[in-house]
């Protein structure tokens, strides 16, 4: 394993953490995209169009 020195703890926690709130983001963003592409296309089909 690598040397972190004493800060290694603290280093691969933070890394860790930014790890996790950066999966958390893109599952938001993938989650909302979904929901807003349904309402969309619900939407043009209350408006009579086809895609």
């Amino acid at each position: 394993m690598i040397d972190l020195g004493k800060y290694a703890g603290t280093v691969l926690g933070a890394y860790g953490v930014t790890i996790v709130l950066l999966c958390g983001l893109v599952w938001v963003t993938l989650r909302k995209g979904a929901r807003m592409r349904r309402r969309l296309e619900e939407q043009e089909r209350r408006m009579g169009r086809n895609g």
